[in-house]
């Protein structure tokens, strides 16, 4: 493949294999450039990583990521790399949740939120598709995010009531990653024009199956390799030279490689490993905790692949042929607890929401300390854009500015925004130039 006649790059250096990385790496090898691929750490994925976890004798994902049916992004990576492993997720956008407080609400332990297929948002009339206890009129009122901007979600809207502690709160405490109320309203607004603002359909959740790394990375690797770009494992970069307006050197663990005059650079790395190595970047400086647990044992029958739980130490429960699995959001309060504290107090949580009667499996907690940036107004308005002071330099990951929060869309996104501007390309899916 030769380089388009409209880049001044035919070749790329790619520092970090995450997502955004990969995205990045794969739209450039399309257009023709010659492109490397490192990061530091023993396999590509970042906070998207699938391995074999000997405790458990499965394969496993760290995290329960999750999309939606509707992410742009997703959808185009994965057709371009020649996904074949599906993501599952029910056929409509049906939430069910449980309710396992001691002192639950009312007599409805288990509901579900079911959002009708089409933009028209009728599922708002029917009774039996809200939440139980609340009324049209609270739904509404979600509209005053859409326009919102960069303030605090508790100055917009109501944070208290039926509506907020069965559904939004711990849906969008899932998307941010931070104290909902405290959290940008901007952000979520952005997040509710893609999804409940597209329908149902595009709102459907969707997780994959049977891990990350077969949905996402094999695949994109796998193209990759097939095109002559393999990916350099344990390989740290330690500092970036500059000369003027370029990147000129790349100091690497294994030793320094030159940039040559027709040659990009995307640093697709987390925030606080770019600030380490970018003069005057300015970028989010804090981050939250998620912390997820894993039981090898097989779900019961007609058990959702997601459930919300209200009133337990688990605040999602996903279930996976031989293994269940739980995530907790912003879980500061917790990371530093005992691991087999944490798992005996998740087990209780599986076996209270789906009727389960068994002892504790074996099991596997991961801890990710700074899982993504606070989702807070502040923290968003540090985030950077794709372009750097340097002209051959980009970056990509969650943490730059999307519009969207820290997740899988916005890493795919960034890393074809960084793509696109090296190639001289309009950006895509609405991201800032």
């Amino acid at each position: 493949m030769a380089a388009p006649s409209d880049s001044p790059y035919s070749r790329a250096t790619i520092v970090g294999a995450g997502l955004a990385g990969l995205a990045a790496a794969v739209a450039l090898r399309e257009a023709g450039l010659e492109v490397s691929l490192s990061d530091s750490a023993a396999q590509a994925g970042g906070r998207c990583r699938s391995y074999h976890d000997p405790a458990l004798g499965l394969t496993i994902d760290n995290g329960n990521h999750l999309v939606l049916a509707g992410n742009p992004a997703v959808a185009d990576f994965r057709r371009e790399v020649g996904a074949k492993e599906p993501l599952a997720g029910p056929a409509h956008a049906d939430f069910e949740f449980v309710d396992i407080s001691p002192s639950h609400w009312g007599e409805t332990r288990h509901w579900t939120v079911r959002i009708n297929d089409g933009r028209l948002p009728w599922w708002v009339l029917r009774e039996n598709r809200r939440v139980p206890g609340t009324s049209t009129a609270e739904y509404l009122a979600l509209g005053k995010l859409l326009g919102a901007g960069s303030v605090p979600i508790r100055e917009v809207i109501r944070t208290s009531g039926p509506l907020w502690d069965r559904f939004i709160d711990p849906v969008m405490l899932a998307v941010l990653n931070t104290p909902v109320a405290d959290s940008s309203a901007g952000l979520a607004g952005r997040v509710l024009r893609e999804t409940l603002g597209q329908g149902g359909l595009a709102t459907r959740p969707r997780i994959a199956q049977p891990t990350l790394g077969a949905a996402f990375i094999a695949p994109a690797l796998g193209w990759l390799a097939e095109r002559g770009t393999t990916l350099a494992t344990g390989r740290r970069l330690r500092q970036i030279g500059f000369s003027g307006d370029r990147v000129v050197a790349l100091a690497w663990s294994d030793g320094v490689q030159h940039i040559a005059a027709d040659e990009a650079v995307v640093l697709a790395v987390p925030a606080w490993v770019a600030l380490d190595l970018l003069p005057g970047l300015t970028a989010p400086t804090k981050h939250h905790a998620i912390l997820n647990g894993h039981f090898a044992y097989a779900p019961p029958p007609g058990a959702p692949a997601m459930l919300g739980v209200i009133g337990g130490t688990a605040e999602w429960i996903f279930t996976h042929d031989n293994r269940i699995s739980i995530t907790v959001s912003h879980a500061d309060r917790l990371v530093d607890s005992d691991r087999e504290g944490l798992a005996r107090s998740f087990w209780a949580d599986i076996c209270r929401a789906h009727g389960i009667e068994a002892a504790m499996p074996a099991w596997q907690i991961v801890k990710e300390k700074r899982a993504t940036f606070a989702a807070t107004p502040e923290q968003d308005r540090m985030r950077p854009g794709i372009r750097t002071a340097w002209r051959n330099l980009f970056l990509a990951g969650d943490w730059i500015q999307t519009g969207l929060p820290a997740t899988i869309e916005g890493a795919l996104r960034s890393g074809d925004g960084a793509a696109r501007l090296a190639l001289g390309k309009p950006l895509r899916y609405g991201l800032p130039r």
